[in-house]
């Protein structure tokens, strides 16, 4: 029953479709293919491969030279320059075949997208997520954003997806469709900072006071810390002790772990140094 009502759907599509595209498509004639129609299309192709490749080459060999303030733009150029470069293309590809005027252009085009995006959903959902990305720009290359249960630096962008760098040094491709109902969070935002958040736990009966000058003195004194940029430390009573955050910017995001590590293992110094007691148990009743 399902199968017949597919098959039913999908020609009434087709029948539609058909009908009212009609008018526009009668001006099409195919031209004449030979030798040489078929040596155009392959350069074409070829040149159009080698151009995405050298873009994605160049972008990133030239994020890692210029200075870090045009690293992030040198990144977001990558997509932009892959989609003029397919769009392009693909227009040249059917000019060597067609005949066509801007009104038969629009309407093959439109069949085509419409009849593909009919037999890959998915597929083309990404698609055209990517290219809605590429102008609401909820993430760029170069971004720390957390989608799902993934965190991690955006190191590509592609039209159908992006892939994320995880800490742990693991590459996870996700498509773009996620951004129709996945909530997104970015460290970032095209920016070259990013707040760190670092926590310590202490018992109740510390110095508060001599605490949150420790935490200062670390973050002012430590050689990754954006100092242009706000540092805060936040204080919060629990049932089993008192939480400390410290919310400061590393001058590099990707520095973000690095960073946190030389801020933990300075700040242990100096609790040590004021014996510093730590709480007996780790359990909350939030």
């Amino acid at each position: 029953m399902t199968l017949s009502l597919n098959y039913l759907e999908l020609t009434f599509f087709f029948d539609l479709n058909l009908l009212t595209v009609e008018n526009g498509l009668n001006g099409i004639s195919i031209k004449n293919i030979n030798f040489q129609t078929i040596l155009q299309t392959i350069i074409a192709l070829l040149l159009a491969y080698g151009f995405l490749i050298s873009v994605k080459f160049l972008s990133k060999w030239l994020s890692e030279r210029v200075p870090l303030r045009f690293r992030a733009a040198a990144k977001q150029s990558e997509p932009f320059l892959q989609a003029l470069i397919l769009f392009t293309t693909t227009i040249y590809v059917l000019s060597l075949f067609l005949q066509l005027s801007t009104q038969n252009l629009l309407a093959i085009t439109g069949t085509i997208a419409v009849a593909l995006g009919f037999a890959f959903k998915d597929y083309v959902s990404s698609l055209i997520a990517g290219v809605v990305a590429l102008f609401e720009i909820p993430y760029r290359v170069g971004d720390r954003v957390k989608i799902g249960d993934n965190y991690g630096e955006i190191v590509t962008y592609d039209l159908r997806g992006i892939r994320l760098q995880t800490v742990e040094d693991n590459l996870i491709f996700i498509p773009h469709n996620k951004i129709w109902n996945e909530p997104i969070s970015n460290a970032n935002n095209g920016a070259l900072e990013a707040q760190v958040t670092t926590d310590f736990y202490l018992a109740h009966e510390v110095d508060s006071e001599l605490v949150i000058k420790i935490l200062y003195l670390a973050a002012y004194t430590s050689k990754y810390t954006q100092l242009k940029l706000p540092i805060r430390v936040l204080v919060e009573e629990k049932l089993w002790g008192t939480q400390f955050q410290l919310k400061s910017y590393p001058i590099d995001a990707r520095d973000e772990y690095i960073y946190k590590t030389d801020l933990v293992r300075r700040v242990k110094q100096a609790f040590a140094k004021h014996n510093f007691t730590y709480p007996k148990s780790y359990f909350s009743n939030e």
